[in-house]
């Protein structure tokens, strides 16, 4: 059984992102400067956002945290969002989610400049994505991709069922393993919280792809010899061994179906590092886009 190991691959980019950080800056170019945009006090969405500027300051890219109240009207949110769409020393932002009730996010998507998207949220990406177009994929099956090509996971004419029909992960992730190309050429299966039998579709599965949300939700007996499995799932699950009070889970029955199969992302240190890098790889591809045109 190999391990995925995402903490070990994100490092790699970083290294690299690093390396042409310091080409840019020896040439006298602009470094790329990636925005963040946090409305309210979420925990866990602070901690995201404070883990991303660090990986900026750790590859050499300028960043900036917009911080604003949960009171924040979507007017006001709206405005902020066009001041960084017409800001020049911007190459790329995100508005982390989830946002508070007063505003629509789906507004708030559509209001960001797709050339400045590198979450890869707006339509006009996501459609760029689905027609085989150059633009920015969604970092998390970004991340993904990344993994089975360093791995050399082989997709072609492979089975790969995705579990979770998400903007973020599994629709992307299921027009992605179709498509012409490495990773991809694969037929993919995408299953959701209507599907019957699921486990005898996922059994049938050469890769599964599970983004669902369930701690330990995909059992062995539901992963064929040899599968390749990816865990995008991550909770908290109250554990008072632990001096924490909580361990954090994926989708997948680790201990178990790790037996089974050829590859498997471990969580934590899967696919969530790999998320971070690709944003910054993103990030990187907004600059050259832009000092290009």
């Amino acid at each position: 059984m190999t391990l995925l190991d995402g903490k070990k691959t994100s490092e790699d980019i970083k290294n690299e992102i690093t390396a042409q950080v310091s080409a840019m800056k020896s040439r006298g170019e602009k470094v790329p400067h990636l925005a963040a945009v946090i409305v309210g006090n979420d925990g866990a969405s602070l901690t995201y956002v404070g883990s991303k500027v660090k990986a900026c300051e750790r590859v050499g890219f300028e960043s900036t945290m917009v911080r604003l109240p949960s009171t924040t009207s979507e007017t006001e949110l709206l405005k902020k969002i066009k001041e960084l769409n017409q800001d020049d020393n911007i190459d790329g932002f995100i508005v982390q989610l989830p946002l508070p009730d007063q505003i629509d996010t789906q507004k708030v998507l559509m209001a960001i400049d797709p050339t400045k998207d590198v979450d890869g949220f707006h339509p006009e990406n996501f459609g760029k994505m689905a027609l085989d177009m150059t633009t920015f994929i969604p970092a998390t099956p970004f991340g993904i991709l990344e993994l089975l090509e360093r791995y050399n996971v082989e997709t072609k004419g492979k089975h790969t069922v995705v579990i979770g029909r998400s903007h973020i992960v599994g629709r992307p992730m299921s027009i992605l393993m179709g498509r012409k190309g490495f990773p991809g050429n694969s037929t993919v299966t995408l299953t959701h919280s209507y599907t019957k039998n699921i486990a005898q579709i996922t059994t049938q599965a050469d890769i599964i792809i599970t983004a669902l949300g369930v701690p330990n939700y995909l059992k062995a007996e539901m992963v064929k010899d040899g599968a390749v499995v990816i865990d995008v799932g991550i909770t908290r699950v109250a554990d008072e061994n632990n001096e924490k009070g909580y361990v954090i889970t994926g989708d997948v029955d680790f201990e178990n179906v790790s037996k089974k199969v050829s590859h498997i992302t471990p969580v934590p240190g899967g696919v969530g590092p790999m998320t971070i890098a690709m944003l910054l790889k993103n990030t990187l591809l907004a600059r050259e886009q832009r000092r290009n045109q």
